[in-house]
């Protein structure tokens, strides 16, 4: 798809190919962990793609995208016609739709290192409690 086209998708196409694109680097990421029980994995999974979970961790990585990244994430954002969810605040949900058009974009455009560098860096925290769960015990 070239460039052109796919700054025409509108916000909600780009955060709907985003959703997928998030959900498998999260799996795979769940995967190179070496973590096989399907309901570990399932519930890990939701630290990361809840809205509430994404648009907490876009504070992350907000500061560093590019000027066109950052346009992205607006255009999902402030795209027409969500329906917001009980379990998000309307913000929190717009949020995460900014969020996951950024990685659809991204998925479009070929930049899967940049879209796995951004997810490193999102969800920093959350990556450190499930690598390293004696740590996050012992800081309680």
């Amino acid at each position: 798809m070239n460039e052109n086209l796919i700054r025409e998708l509108n916000g909600s196409a780009l955060a709907y190919l985003g959703d997928a694109v998030f959900e498998v680097l999260v799996r795979k990421y769940l995967l190179s962990c070496g973590i096989s029980s399907s309901g570990k994995l399932n519930k890990l999974a939701l630290s990361f793609v809840r809205a509430t979970a994404q648009s907490a961790a876009l504070d992350n990585i907000l500061p560093l995208l590019t000027e066109n990244e950052e346009y992205i994430y607006k255009r999902g954002r402030n795209a027409n016609g969500i329906a917001i969810p009980r379990s998000a605040s309307a913000v929190e949900y717009r949020r995460a739709t900014g969020f996951e058009a950024l990685f659809g974009y991204l998925d479009l455009t070929g930049q899967s290192e940049r879209a796995e560098e951004l997810f490193k860096l999102a969800y920093v925290d959350v990556i450190k409690s499930i690598e390293n769960p004696d740590a996050a015990d012992n800081g309680k």
